[in-house]
């Protein structure tokens, strides 16, 4: 039945960037084409404003255009070109053979990630995440035809700076829950290079950044427009800079523990490389295990799997290192021309207009140590931790 409507959005994404690969594609890639195809659909559709990630550019360093995907020009360093048909087919394939041999779901659903990963890596992507997302805006480029298309790549999304009311959000996102580990005390050591740019940007700027693309491009003939929405490029902040503010943060308002008392926090050992990191985590954690391991061996009547416990500890720190290394060691900066000249655009419109910003997503205007001590880490305290 055809609808009447004039601008559809799509939001829809996963979360986890070891996403099983079958989930990835589902939702990331072909979701979005399923959603071009509704959009054809409707009878007075204006506009489908795509919602991507920066970070669909891989790892590449320097500064990071604003420009869409040309799905024939991808190819990996060895000139291998992407087929999104056929990366379905070898998911379907691999499915197929996991059911085939009566495997848990448990197994499916490990073999199904490490397929997402093998493949994003193979063609130059960090993980399934980002991969599956490259993928599906690649597939609304080639098969929009006529309908305008906009999208927005968001870089990191952290609480509102305003609207509906300051410091707003719903659950950890990427850099929150490294600062709320630290705030906790559990945070020691950590891969990060202090003087990499950590890209930021509050929630409401880019619903502001949204509206304003929409309203700017409904109707328009042959649109394909690509909007960064970040601070990397205009207004930068280090990692470094925002463990100083976490720690002034948590030193004035330190957590407490389960029973009761105040956490007290220290400054974190940042380790610039992974091999560096890998390193550090053999000599302080793993060989000290394989003592306990001995103990283990030679006292089987103790209570409780120590060595196991601890271990399994480690793997998952490990694992979860090795999925935020290209972030916290990324090197690009996100050029946002397009982006500040609507932004510019909307500014100049509205106050002719109202006198009154309605739609403010520039980045310049956000003061972070302001913003991280009194709205975001509070907010992440009070909304998330609920304290």
């Amino acid at each position: 039945m055809q609808k009447e409507i004039d601008i559809v959005v799509n939001v829809a994404a996963t979360t986890n960037f070891d996403e099983r690969y079958d989930v990835g594609l589902g939702i990331n890639t072909f979701g979005a084409l399923n959603v071009l195809n509704f959009a054809k659909k409707c009878v007075k559709v204006q506009l489908l404003l795509h919602v991507s990630t920066a970070y669909v550019c891989g790892e590449k360093p320097g500064l990071i255009p604003e420009k869409p995907f040309i799905m024939e020009e991808i190819r990996n360093e060895n000139g291998l070109q992407l087929d999104i048909n056929l990366e379905r087919e070898l998911m379907k394939q691999r499915l197929k053979e996991l059911n085939e041999q009566d495997c848990s779901e448990e197994d499916i659903t490990l073999s199904m990630k490490e397929l997402g990963m093998e493949r994003a890596k193979l063609h130059g992507w960090p993980n399934t995440y980002v991969f599956t997302k490259s993928m599906g805006e690649m597939l609304l480029g080639k098969h929009k035809e006529n309908l305008p298309l906009v999208i927005i790549r968001p870089t990191m999304i952290t609480s509102t700076l305003s609207e509906p009311f300051p410091g707003w959000i719903e659950g950890l996102r990427t850099v929150d829950s490294v600062i709320i580990a630290y705030g906790k005390g559990v945070l020691k050591c950590f891969l990060v290079d202090v003087n990499s740019v950590c890209d930021m940007i509050p929630v409401d700027m880019v619903a502001n950044a949204m509206i304003t693309a929409a309203a700017k491009h409904a109707g328009g003939s042959g649109v394909h427009m690509v909007y960064h929405v970040g601070s990397s490029h205009q207004n930068p902040v280090t990692f470094g800079e925002i463990h100083e503010i976490a720690v002034r943060y948590f030193t004035k308002n330190p957590l407490r523990s389960r029973n009761g008392s105040l956490i007290t926090v220290s400054k974190v050992r940042f380790i610039p490389t992974m091999a560096l990191f890998s390193l550090y985590m053999t000599l302080r954690y793993k060989l000290p295990l394989q003592l306990l391991k001995l103990v283990d061996i030679i006292y089987p009547w103790r209570n409780g799997d120590k060595y196991g416990d601890k271990n399994r500890k480690i793997e998952l720190v490990m694992r979860l290192v090795e999925l935020y290394e290209p972030y916290v060691l990324f090197k690009g900066i996100f050029d946002d021309r397009n982006t500040k000249s609507l932004c510019a655009n909307q500014k100049e419109e509205e106050i002719k207009n109202t006198e009154k910003l309605m739609f403010d997503f520039d980045p310049k205007g956000i003061n972070w140590g302001d913003y991280l001590t009194n709205i975001h880490i509070s907010g992440l305290v009070t909304h998330v931790l609920k304290k």
